[in-house]
């Protein structure tokens, strides 16, 4: 394929391929290892688009992807695309009653699965032999006509706080807000090898896949299920890999903690970036990444489904700063209706998505028009410094009102991690007769370590107020996250108010 690429994702991938055929475009490491390369990987696409076509799958459609990391999820993505139909992710570690939510909102007509979970659907395909003899029959042939920019993509989000939406996008928008290269190609592009360490079902990866895909780069990906940080340490030495995708400290801090428990073990030497998404990471964790990779850059990248990408924070060894985390944004990203202290919300124009779907209440508080101008709000308070960087202080839906006082629980969150006793911790308010709410710290402890609420307090009390920190605490072996490392809040309020 010579011509110029339509705005559909689908053709944006064809072109790459016809660009570069024989650069490796897939490695699946582990137990079924694959190498695919763009030519390789392109047959597949066409033929499952044939496969998919003759299953009665049309523009417009819906494709319920119930899948690990692997070459087959992104398949069905691509294949999906060039028909002009919609993939719809689901996440594998949900319920089953999550999942059927999904497919009933979405209304799927077809669900590609793992093979050894339920299909939810009697139209289904499994991957595995029924998917390789499904292809091995079809003709790579790409059965859709018509494909552009306007074709619509839908990621369904859960977000931290709530059930699951389907944030509807254009392809065009989507690929300028949250797929396109930056300027350098540091995050997508020749030579890049990118291993995105989260789900593809959740938009950190996925975007990062499709991102390097559309780009000429390279995908390493493991087809475990939970997050192994060895095993993702050894893929990187094993692939090469220069750019590697994790979401916050859940990802982060294990990786770190391998590192320097084993001295010596892993190499590392072709990792040049690593990229959080999704999820902040606090100040002590990058320290301690870059003090043992100190020729790496950590960037802390932030965005929503919602939105697609904002800005970025970029961290060297020796240059970590304390504190609320503070963006370098694009130009379309605004605080709107500051206060006096110029604290506002966070929104962003332009390139933005065409609103949930199937719930216009929801679009219109999330996607307001304002002064004929319409704008993406993510939810977060922000506020624009005078250097013209954002500084993002945490979600508005978790605000903990105690006192009168505002309190980010992400601000207090970031203190008690580089406390010695903590591995882990979800900060949350909880009911409180006198002050409405007292924030409750959640916390899993280092090793053997028993963190006392006094220790938590006076460690607050060095670089917080004192009303921001914890009056209560408890103590779990694990905190609860989703399996793209989002906090669940609901979970710790239920146990912290227990």
């Amino acid at each position: 394929m010579g011509a110029t690429p339509t705005g559909n994702l689908g053709d944006r991938f064809l072109a790459a391929a016809a660009a570069a055929p024989d650069r490796e475009a897939v490695v699946v490491v582990g137990d079924e290892p694959v190498r695919l390369t763009y030519a390789a990987l392109r047959a597949r696409v066409e033929r499952l688009a044939t496969v998919l076509h003759g299953r009665g799958v049309r523009a417009g459609d819906r494709v319920g992807v119930l899948l690990a990391n692997g070459n087959e999820h992104l398949e069905v993505l691509l294949a999906s695309f060039l028909l002009r139909a919609v993939p719809v992710n689901l996440g594998l570690r949900d319920h089953p009653d999550e999942q059927r939510a999904v497919l009933d909102a979405s209304r799927a007509s077809l669900l590609v699965h793992e093979p050894d979970v339920d299909p939810l659907l009697t139209t289904a395909l499994a991957r595995g032999d029924a998917y390789e003899a499904a292809l091995a029959g079809a003709s790579p042939a790409s059965p859709a006509e018509g494909r552009s920019g306007e074709d619509e993509y839908v990621l369904y989000t859960g977000g931290t706080t709530g059930r699951p939406k389907g944030v509807r996008w254009r392809h065009d928008d989507l690929y300028r807000g949250a797929l396109a290269p930056a300027g350098d190609e540091v995050l997508g592009g020749r030579g890049v090898r990118c291993l995105p360490a989260s789900p593809f079902a959740h938009g950190t990866g996925q975007w990062m896949a499709l991102r390097s895909l559309l780009h000429g780069g390279t995908v390493v990906c493991r087809r475990d299920r939970s997050f192994d940080p060895e095993a993702t340490l050894d893929a990187v030495d094993a692939e090469a890999v220069s750019f590697l995708v994790v979401v916050g400290d859940a990802f982060a801090l294990p990786l770190a903690e391998r590192v320097a428990a084993s001295p010596g073990r892993w190499s590392l030497a072709s990792l040049t970036t690593m990229l959080s998404g999704g999820a902040p990471l606090s100040p002590s964790v990058t320290r301690r990444l870059l003090s043992l990779l100190p020729t790496m850059l950590v960037v802390d990248g932030f965005g929503a489904s919602e939105t697609g990408g904002h800005g970025q924070m970029v961290s060297v060894a020796g240059a970590v700063v304390d504190g609320p985390p503070r963006f370098v944004v694009d130009d379309e990203t605004a605080v709107l209706e500051p206060d006096d202290d110029g604290l506002g919300w966070l929104a962003r124009r332009g390139a933005i998505p065409l609103g949930y779907d199937g719930d216009p209440e929801a679009t219109a508080r999330t996607f307001p028009e304002i002064d004929g101008v319409r704008w993406a709000l993510t939810g977060d308070r922000a506020r624009r410094e005078e250097d013209g960087t954002v500084t993002v202080l945490g979600r508005g839906a978790t605000t903990i009102n105690t006192g009168g006082h505002k309190v980010q629980p992400e601000e207090v969150e970031r203190c008690l991690r580089s406390h010695p006793a903590v591995a882990d911790v979800v900060v949350v308010g909880v009911p409180d007769d006198r002050f409405g709410e007292r924030i409750a710290a959640v916390v899993a402890p280092r090793h053997d370590a028993r963190p006392t609420l006094e220790s938590l307090r006076r460690h607050c009390d060095r670089v917080l107020a004192g009303y921001k920190a914890p009056r209560h605490l408890v103590v779990v072996d694990r905190v609860h996250r989703s399996s793209a490392g989002k906090p669940d809040y609901a979970w710790a309020r239920q146990i912290a108010t227990a």
